[in-house]
């Protein structure tokens, strides 16, 4: 029967007074196993010797030259004598100077380079596209020291020996970034290009008005990734240069060893100068590194 007044039915007072059932939700097995303590166990052990290095090197850097080689990890009076030695006795400045302009001048010209062959690689249609995509791809498998002699006699050449173009120019390119952003351009979808060639948008406009905007994260990562490893670039720069104005950081910290070989106090503080920048590069860019592997379809 309903009510007469509001026309609801009756309320039922038993199934009222009944208590509420608790709504059961699927949670997660929290519970510590045994293969789960083994692999934090493992995890902090390894994380603990990845750290230790950096730790004592910034550690050393602030210590004395009587207590540098105790065992002690924490210095007992610190001090910055060993970086003010290292700015105004040695032309430190200069080197990093020399490391960021030759890395920043790799970086931006190898990103416009690959950027555009990666396009032409996935997306333009040409005989010989894929056999020319190998012939890059398996450059990958030559390393440093085998095409070392051959390239230092072409630039002897070209007389680009120790001049910032003989550093620069022989590591813009890379099969590396060619491949990665060939991957990341294959899996973008084909109707964008589709609709801007509809709408009258030449192949050069679709790659600065289309492509280029899409590829930020990539480019991001592929950034860190170039400006990285030149920054940390000694074989090259070893062999191509005797200039110590062109000298690198990577190079000076090897000479300032030399010179300096019983006082690591200043090698240590060098070494954290150099280091620096590349920690503070990975930090605020991991994200984008993370982000351009997964888009890159690497599990």
């Amino acid at each position: 029967m309903t009510d007469t007044l509001t026309g609801t039915p009756p309320r039922d007072d038993a199934a009222a007074d009944a208590p509420a059932r608790p709504v059961r939700t699927r949670r997660t097995d929290r519970r510590w196993t045994r293969s789960k303590v083994a692999l934090l166990v493992l995890g902090i052990v390894l994380g603990l010797l990845t750290i230790f290095p950096l730790v004592w090197m910034v550690s050393g850097s602030f210590k004395t030259a009587a207590e540098v080689n105790s065992a002690t990890l924490l210095p007992s009076a610190p001090t910055l004598d060993n970086y003010r030695y290292v700015f105004t006795e040695v032309p430190f400045l200069r080197y990093m100077l020399n490391s960021f302009f030759i890395s920043a001048t790799i970086t931006v010209l190898a990103l416009w380079f690959h950027s555009m062959a990666a396009y032409a690689l996935a997306r333009l249609k040409f005989k010989g596209r894929d056999t020319l995509f190998l012939l890059i791809f398996s450059t990958l498998l030559v390393s440093l020291p085998v095409i070392l002699i051959p390239t230092f006699v072409v630039v002897r050449a070209l007389g680009l020996v120790d001049s910032y173009a003989g550093l620069i120019v022989p590591a813009i390119f890379n099969a590396f970034g060619i491949f990665l952003l060939r991957q990341f351009y294959v899996s973008l979808p084909a109707e964008l290009e589709e609709a801007a060639l509809v709408d009258g948008a030449s192949y050069w406009r679709i790659y600065r008005s289309v492509i280029l905007p899409l590829s930020k994260p990539i480019l991001s990562a592929l950034a860190v990734f170039f400006f990285l490893a030149n920054w940390n670039a000694f074989v090259w720069p070893l062999t191509i240069t005797s200039d110590p104005d062109l000298r690198v950081v990577q190079l000076g910290i090897a000479t300032f060893q030399q010179q300096y070989v019983g006082d690591w106090n200043y090698v240590l503080a060098a070494a954290t100068v150099a280091a620096l920048p590349t920690l503070l590069i990975f930090f605020f860019f991991q994200r984008q590194i993370v982000e351009s592997i997964k888009n890159a379809g690497f599990k």
